[in-house]
């Protein structure tokens, strides 16, 4: 049965920790999902790893909802929860509101949106009092990379973590059931954690979050053009596909690929009557 959102707030009050992943795909969705995750993100970190886009601005409606549709297809018990890109919310409400019906329409349980400005809250607010689940996203928020200038720890002092904690709040009261925390000291975000009703999610943020999540590729070793300090990876891969496309290649250039066992024949009466034909 599908997770619901109450089970996982629920999570919070009863100490256990949350678990998300990332998934682009049909049968990634499929394995995270019957290993139990509680939660799976189509997060615009796709833009990346999987469309090769140099940053998740890049990615637009358009291709989110192929990949949270191909994703929902997949998945039977975790919660589904889709990103919405850039600029699908930092518009008028009718129109965040249409970009969300349509995630929500694709499959998705709930949507996510970074950051916490005014103009921002007002949509969440227009969005969960409508209906639409949301999660919000704080600490680094990849959407303003260029106004952070990087991939900058965020909260590295005192009166920026109770700023952060003041924009959690926020969301809280604007009808957030989740928070990421992305790229914060542990006692940072141990702070904000301990202050709030809704569950915090943590990239990079700690062990003291009530969850975590990682992007799928930086697990599994897949995706190369660069590793984040907070990703363990818990196997190589990117080894893995090379190692099997090489002796692939190698098998069919000396002829070993495909084998009479891979491969369809005729009955000896059909192979004779083409052995006769003149």
């Amino acid at each position: 049965m599908r997770k619901s959102i109450q089970k996982i707030q629920n999570f919070k009050k009863e100490g256990k920790k949350i678990t998300v992943l990332t998934a682009y795909d049909f049968s990634t969705a499929k394995y995270i999902d019957a290993a139990g995750v509680d939660i799976i993100l189509v997060g615009d970190s796709l833009a990346q790893v999987a469309l090769g886009y140099d940053s998740t601005t890049d990615i637009g409606m358009d291709e989110m909802l192929v990949f949270t549709r191909a994703v929902s297809r997949g998945v039977k018990d975790a919660l589904l929860v889709a990103d919405m890109p850039f600029m699908s919310f930092q518009v008028d409400k009718v129109e965040t509101m249409k970009n969300a019906c349509k995630l929500i329409k694709a499959g998705a349980n709930a949507v996510k949106m970074e950051g916490s400005s005014d103009f921002v809250i007002d949509n969440i607010k227009h969005l969960t009092q409508n209906g639409i689940p949301v999660m919000g996203h704080l600490g680094f928020t990849p959407m303003n990379v260029n106004t952070i200038g990087g991939n900058k720890v965020q909260g590295k002092d005192a009166d920026k973590t109770i700023n952060i904690l003041k924009d959690a709040l926020k969301l809280q009261s604007a009808g957030c059931f989740a928070l990421v925390l992305e790229l914060m000291p542990l006692q940072s975000s141990q702070f904000i954690s301990q202050r709030l009703r809704i569950p915090t999610i943590g990239i990079g943020g700690g062990k003291f979050c009530d969850g975590q999540v990682l992007v799928s590729d930086d697990l599994l070793g897949k995706y190369d053009r660069f590793k984040p300090k907070f990703a363990r990876q818990y196997s190589s891969l990117k080894d893995i596909i090379f190692n099997v496309a090489k002796a692939y290649c190698s098998d069919v250039e000396n002829g070993v690929f495909p084998s009479i066992k891979e491969s369809f024949v005729l009955d000896n009466e059909e192979i004779e009557k083409l052995e006769n034909y003149k």
